[in-house]
């Protein structure tokens, strides 16, 4: 049996607030000959990129949930075939990272805290509105891609270099499917 409730008082519940605690790095042996240094450096890089990757997928769900408009159901199924795309690449991305002998830091807090990415407008809700919005991330998200590229080359990691080249060439396609929403001419 339940306790008896006094329902005239209003209920009030205090939730304690955890502390922010920074993420020290963990890292796993492994064979893999690039040196313990730059490994490190290579997973803290890419659990960067890994944190604005999961924050554009949510954003392009956020794009695909809430657009309206005269070219609802073809935004609607794009954004979601972008969204697709992105989860592969932040799939890739992260087993990379753990590849390296490193921990995958996806979670969703964790995204929040660290990504590039500007906030996604909530206010929004026109067709054109969302295809602005969307096209900035993926610019920005494949900008980074890009830098990721040179940055990575520079630590001598040619196969996380690939994984990035795909990530933009990828990034890029898809900015082109959504910009060409807006650029049609009469």
């Amino acid at each position: 049996m339940l306790p008896e409730q006094n329902l005239t008082q209003p209920m009030t519940t205090t939730i304690p607030l955890r502390p922010i605690v920074p993420v020290v790095p963990i890292t796993y042996q492994t064979e893999n000959d690039i040196s313990a240094n730059r490994r490190q450096e290579l997973v803290d890089l890419m659990n960067q990129r890994l944190a604005s990757g999961v924050d554009l997928q949510l954003q392009l769900k956020q794009a695909h949930w809430n657009v309206k408009g005269p070219n609802f159901i073809g935004l609607h199924e794009l954004f979601d075939k972008v969204s697709e795309g992105v989860e592969s690449y932040v799939d890739t991305i992260a087993e990379r990272i753990v590849q390296l002998g490193g921990v995958a830091e996806g979670t969703v807090r964790t995204a929040a805290s660290r990504s590039r990415l500007e906030e996604y407008p909530l206010d929004i809700a026109n067709g054109s509105a969302h295809v602005e919005a969307v096209s900035k991330a993926l610019s920005d998200f494949g900008h980074d891609a890009r830098q990721t590229i040179l940055e990575v080359t520079e630590l001598n990691d040619a196969d996380t270099a690939d994984i990035f080249t795909e990530v933009s060439r990828g990034i890029d396609k898809w900015l082109w499917f959504v910009e060409a929403h807006s650029q049609a001419t009469k």
